[in-house]
């Protein structure tokens, strides 16, 4: 038996990764499987039961050697970010379209339909949308990688259909806050404003305070996402898609939390320089959800802000 994890060397591949191998997986990745990293750089975890491939999602050939009929479940996290979407469309298109659709052939192949989970967005949704999404609400997006996502969701629902796959498509809020430096996601900002006060450094909140946005920690994500890996298929019906669970908070209320829980000093690293590009993408995403059918489902949120910035303390202070 074998696992595949797309994107494993990733900020959230590697901690996917990283539960995968934890005891209490072990109905996901049972005694004797093995478990595959595919990205562009090694893994950064290292055990006796993960192989770390250094390669191209985009790799049709490759990703034949990887999927074969073995494989019970892939986790597809790989992508190009919001922003590096936006300003190279032939890169998004490349990795989050078409790599997706080689994925998903390569997958149709098999003798035995692999269980699929996709890593989607809530950029998926933008125009007039009103304050809080319904869960039935169409997707229009109003990027490049919404777009590219949005194309990649349908796919993976219709390959379900025909029952090339058994995908499960998890849209997942803005992740905050994240260990690491920030990447190119023009949701960055989100935990740049949290975790470089925090460590004593200056930081930028290229949007209006009032902005709301739809967030989830790190811990709560990968709980999710192996709840969908776990989840039978014949519970979500034609319906593959899922808005993942989060909380609704605006930027001024997440500086807020910030000055709460690391002192008055911390919210004064925070400057309010607006960036036009980021926040004609980031502002026209949805800040809240109906999410009735996933907790339902059994995923699981944060109960507010504070609790994301404790666990996010929590975390750096066991690493340090």
């Amino acid at each position: 038996m074998k696992l595949l994890v797309t994107g494993g060397a990733g900020f959230l591949g590697s901690r996917l990764i990283e539960s995968l191998l934890q005891p209490d997986a072990r109905d996901l990745l049972p005694p004797g499987a093995r478990l595959l990293s595919l990205d562009l750089s090694p893994c950064p975890l290292r055990d006796p039961r993960l192989a770390s491939v250094v390669g191209d999602i985009a790799d049709r050939d490759l990703l034949s050697r990887l999927v074969g009929p073995d494989t019970a479940l892939v986790f597809h996290l790989a992508a190009v970010v919001s922003a590096q979407a936006e300003q190279d469309f032939d890169l998004g298109m490349a990795v989050n379209l078409d790599a997706t659709r080689a994925l998903l052939e390569v997958c149709r192949h098999q003798a035995r339909a692999p269980r699929l989970v996709f890593a989607s967005s809530l950029a998926v949704f933008g125009g007039e949308l009103p304050r809080q999404v319904p869960e039935e609400l169409a997707p229009l997006p109003q990027s490049s990688y919404g777009t590219q996502k949005a194309m990649a969701e349908l796919l993976v629902a219709d390959y379900s259909r025909r029952g090339f796959v058994d995908g499960r498509v998890c849209r997942l809020p803005t992740i905050a806050v994240r260990q690491g430096r920030p990447n190119a996601a023009a949701s960055s900002f989100a935990s740049g404003i949290i975790r470089e006060p925090l460590a004593g450094l200056p930081s930028n909140c290229p949007v209006p305070l009032d902005t709301r946005l739809w967030l989830s920690s790190p811990g709560k994500v990968i709980d999710n996402l192996l709840l969908a890996a776990r989840l039978d298929g014949v519970r979500l019906g034609p319906r593959r898609a899922l808005n993942l669970p989060g909380i609704s908070v605006s930027v001024g209320q997440m500086l807020d939390s910030l000055e709460r829980l690391g002192g008055p000093g911390t919210r004064g690293l925070v400057g309010e320089e607006p960036d036009a590009r980021v926040a004609a993408i980031v502002c026209g995403w949805p800040g809240d959800f109906e999410v009735e059918r996933a907790m339902r489902l059994g995923f699981v949120r944060d109960s507010d802000f504070d609790a994301i910035v404790r666990a996010y303390q929590n975390e750096a202070s066991a690493r340090a």
